[in-house]
């Protein structure tokens, strides 16, 4: 089915050959060559011209693992060639090879060799994160701009391996792609009433149940915090939406989990305005919303035997004569009253209320990812983003994922004295502080109130956008965290780890 904006494009299909190529393929023009660190396992028909290429350099074969090097071929062939060390973390693979594969896709190629080399467990992970990170780059964003012809990889030919079952990275691929694609629409292509469309459409063609609490049912049941960062926008479309996988049916099913995400489709900071510097990008406040569809599709196409619900808090933080304000206080869905101290912390307000909802349904675990503080980005930068969490063991199983993966994450403390900063004098709690000092953890403690006793592991996606790319996404939107929790879904469902 096609989808709007292509948010779902068709990822390259795969040809397989059981021997590494000892000729140039005719039909190549664009090939990527992997071969293990520390060994010469180059083919004769391009030993002589890699040769050349690094001599003219000045470098040695060894180098590849540090720095891929691009040769053309007799024939006129573009080849990459890097080499992959084994005991190395995902992470550096997966960058290698973006990082090998980015001139071949620069060519915007219709289809792409790939021949990995070594030992055959070598060439099982290699042939691996090659088409893993193929998949991710060989359909770009799509482009408004006039000039710009559509193009996407259309096959992908393995030489070295006679066949391999790539179903978990392909449905990991179309989760990220999905994340990427939502996240990159401009805000006057995604509003929240837009948004709502593209999850319907979406629920449709996937078999997906979807349930939409608007505004007028959010009045009725008293999601005051949710209700006071809708008020800034003047079109009603704001919502909180559950969209729902069944997992197969009720004999199938071997857990239930719940996915939250922040869907702020733009974030002007309200009456504490943002300045234009900072209010750059804001369309992608949206994101965690984004990355929780993202593992809901890759785990629909798995199919995994679980109940998985997203819950989407979908709306605007704009200025407006009925906006928010600092100092008001607004009572929450779970009866907690809020002091507002900053109408730019709209985030913790949207998921106090739509936590609240998911924690009701008393699920196993609450997964939520949000582009929730800047003072995360300011501890990690771009390139890692954090967790914090209600039990020890979500956080340390949230590394472990994320190592496995290549998409990083660091577990910070939470501890229960943080909560004497959000103490207020006229409410239950205060939103934030207006001091910039540990807003991650306060912001986990403020959040922390809203789930009751069910565990929960919060992700703030300080990666979501990275400048040049990040491990094996060219693009500077990543879709970081969709990796992640598929990663801690299969571990969980399959009982490599235990929740209490």
């Amino acid at each position: 089915m096609a989808f709007p904006h292509e948010l779902l494009p068709k990822l390259a299909d795969l040809d397989w050959h059981a021997a590494a190529p000892s000729a140039l393929p005719d039909a190549a023009r664009q090939l990527l060559c992997v071969l293990p660190a520390g060994e010469d396992w180059f083919d004769a028909f391009a030993r002589e011209a890699v040769q050349h290429s690094l001599q003219r350099r000045g470098s040695k074969a060894q180098e590849l693992a540090k720095k891929p090097v691009a040769v053309e071929l007799p024939g006129g062939c573009l080849s990459s060639w890097v080499r992959l060390d084994p005991q190395a973390d995902p992470y550096t693979r997966h960058t290698r090879l973006r990082q090998a594969l980015q001139p071949l896709l620069e060519e915007r190629p219709r289809s792409l060799h790939i021949a990995v080399y070594g030992p055959d467990a070598f060439r099982v992970l290699a042939a691996r994160a090659a088409v893993y990170t193929a998949w991710l780059n060989g359909c770009p964003l799509p482009s408004r701009k006039r000039e710009d012809k559509p193009w996407a990889l259309e096959r992908i030919h393995i030489h070295g391996l006679a066949r391999l079952d790539l179903a978990r990275e392909r449905a990991v691929a179309e989760g990220n792609h999905l994340a990427r694609r939502l996240t990159w629409l401009p805000p006057n292509e995604l509003t929240p009433a837009s948004y709502r469309a593209h999850v319907r459409t979406l629920a449709q063609a996937l078999g997906w149940a979807v349930e939409e609490y608007d505004l007028k049912r959010l009045r009725k049941l008293g999601a005051g915090a949710f209700l006071a960062v809708a008020r800034g926008s003047q079109h009603e479309d704001a919502a909180i939406v559950r969209v729902h996988y069944d997992g197969g049916g009720r004999g199938k099913r071997k857990g239930h989990y719940a996915l939250v995400g922040k869907g702020i489709c733009f974030d002007t900071g309200g009456h504490n305005l943002k300045p234009a510097r900072y209010m750059h990008n804001m369309h992608d406040d949206m994101n965690g919303s984004a990355v929780a569809l993202g593992v809901l599709l890759a785990a629909t196409r798995l199919k995994f035997p679980l109940r998985l619900s997203a819950w989407l808090a979908i709306a605007q933080n704009h200025l407006s004569p009925s906006a928010y304000t600092q100092n008001e206080v607004v009572r929450a869905l779970n009866g907690t009253s809020i002091e507002v101290v900053h109408t730019d912390a709209e985030g913790r307000m949207v998921l106090a209320d739509t936590l609240t909802l998911a924690a009701r349904e008393e699920p196993q675990l609450i997964l939520d990812f949000a582009t929730l503080t800047g003072s995360m980005t300011v501890a990690l930068g771009e390139r890692m983003s954090g967790v914090l969490a209600n039990r020890s063991e979500l956080a340390t199983l949230a590394v472990a994922a994320g190592e496995a993966v290549g998409e990083r994450v660091v577990a910070f403390p939470a501890p229960e004295d943080y909560d004497e900063a959000l103490e207020s004098q006229v409410a239950d709690v205060k939103q934030c502080i207006l001091e910039a000092e540990a807003d991650h953890i306060l912001a986990a403690r403020f959040l922390a109130r809203f789930v009751g006793e069910r565990p929960w592991l919060h992700v703030d996606l300080s990666a979501s956008r990275c400048k040049g790319g990040l491990g094996a996404v060219a693009s500077e939107l990543t879709g970081f965290g969709v990796a992640l929790g598929v990663e801690l879904l299969e571990r969980l469902r399959t009982g490599a780890a235990v929740m209490r």
